[in-house]
């Protein structure tokens, strides 16, 4: 699957990516070693997390980032 992000927000992508793995928020956050809020509270975009968070989310569900340059 492949879509791109520029058309979302931060919040939408790490929603996007948790329900593409087919996980809850609670066993989301237990394999990527965050909290149940701190899920929640990216996902509803009260909080944004660092491109590193992103970054390890991928290299776990081997999920590929390219970035070009137009």
């Amino acid at each position: 699957m492949e879509f791109k992000a520029n058309d979302y927000d931060a919040n939408e992508i790490l929603k996007f990516i948790r329900q593409s793995t087919g996980k809850t928020q609670d066993t989301f956050s237990k394999e990527i070693g965050k909290s149940k809020n701190w899920v929640k509270n990216n996902e509803q975009g009260i909080n944004r997390y660092f491109f590193d968070d992103l970054l390890k989310i991928a290299k776990k569900y081997k999920i590929e980032i390219i970035i070009r340059k137009k």
